[in-house]
């Protein structure tokens, strides 16, 4: 069914669904309650990254005409490299950043609403003693520009990842985690795959299985074409994205909705930044042979699904020989990390303490060993 337009949302409470069961997490029954909603725009009004980074940073690649915009967080412990998924940006993780908070016993500071941001900001210190969060907008996407911005295929996402961590960091990196969604996810899949990053100690891919991702890829264009295309304003695109479109955390859609929009001087309103629809010569490339390509990655890896999904022969083999976790998180639509960012957060920080990562690499008491040095 097509998303209703905007001028035909009603400003008016949304009732309730049953939650999730057993369903795949592309289905309806998979999709959890919506936020109810209220007449004032304030509730959409964007709020600004500097809340949630430390640091706006341009990279820009040697050699190439390629900048890329990268969002950082804490400067203690290992780096959390965060990979969005195709038509979001780096401003997906701004959730995830203050979710962490949830760790230190802060679970209540932000409902569905987005209030209580005031007492969530007074603990940012907290996160830098356990991990530096780093988002950046990949090719096409946010705030990054390069020579082809239409240029998806994975070798070139894949190079531009690797080209990024290079530069920031040079030869001798921090301890680093990849944490991918959607497409992103497959990116980081890619990048740990080629061995190139040194110091590389965890990977974590977050809603994207090989066989169903493919399987969806037919009905891909009408799922863009369906979507709403053209608002009024960024407060309207906010709306939409919280009452027919893939969020439901609004504080998150205030964050990360406004960097996936362009203004369209001629047309008078904001269109997608994203022309996902011109790249699907490249989006079989994103999935095909991913579950083998995960398997094979020689770090220590998490699957995270939102709701069960059908794993394919190779990823059943594998978990039941221990080569990888999967967590389901139950009630939450795709975009798990901006939906329940404290739940999401808390798996990423056990994944961390219990593989003793380190600021640069293992660490056992008494003991420091640096992998892939």
């Amino acid at each position: 069914m097509e998303p209703a337009p905007l001028s035909s949302l009603q400003e008016e409470d949304v009732e309730e669904r049953e939650p999730a069961g057993e369903d795949s997490a592309f289905s309806a029954a998979a999709v959890p309650p919506r936020p109810a909603t209220h007449q004032s725009q304030h509730k959409y009004a964007p709020l600004d990254w500097s809340a949630y980074f430390d640091e706006e940073r341009r990279v820009a690649i040697p050699g190439t005409d390629d900048v890329f915009n990268v969002y950082t967080a804490g400067s203690e412990g290992p780096v959390v490299f965060c990979l969005h998924g195709g038509g979001y940006s780096g401003y997906v993780c701004a959730a995830v950043y203050l979710g962490t908070f949830d760790m230190f016993g802060q679970s209540d500071c932000v409902n569905a609403n987005g209030s209580g941001l005031a007492e969530m900001l007074s603990m940012a210190s907290r996160i830098k003693d356990k991990a530096r969060v780093v988002a950046m907008d990949l090719r096409g996407h946010g705030k990054s520009t390069t020579s082809d911005d239409l240029d998806l295929s994975i070798e070139t996402l894949t190079n531009d990842v690797i080209a990024v961590i290079r530069t920031m960091y040079g030869d001798s990196p921090p301890a680093i985690i990849l944490v991918g969604h959607s497409m992103g996810g497959s990116v980081a899949v890619h990048v740990a795959a080629r061995k190139e990053i040194r110091n590389l100690h965890g990977l974590v891919v977050v809603d994207v299985v090989e066989g169903t991702a493919m399987a969806s890829l037919v009905h891909m264009q009408k799922i863009l074409a369906n979507r709403v295309q053209h608002f009024p304003s960024i407060e309207k695109a906010i709306e939409w994205s919280v009452k027919g479109g893939p969020l439901r955390n609004i504080e998150s859609a205030r964050v990360s909705i406004p960097s996936t929009l362009k203004y369209n001087e001629s047309q008078g309103c904001y269109s997608y930044r994203t022309g996902l629809e011109e790249t699907e010569k490249y989006w079989k490339g994103w999935y095909e042979g991913l579950s083998d390509k995960f398997l094979s990655c020689p770090v220590q890896k998490i699957l995270l699904l939102a709701g069960t999904d059908r794993l394919d022969r190779a990823l059943t083999i594998g978990q039941m020989q221990g080569k990888f976790q999967m967590i389901v998180v139950r009630h939450t639509g795709h975009a798990i990390q901006e939906d329940v960012p404290e739940e999401f957060a808390s798996h990423i920080l056990n994944f961390i303490s219990r593989n003793k990562i380190g600021p640069n690499g293992i660490e056992i008491p008494g003991l420091i060993k640096k992998w892939g040095r």
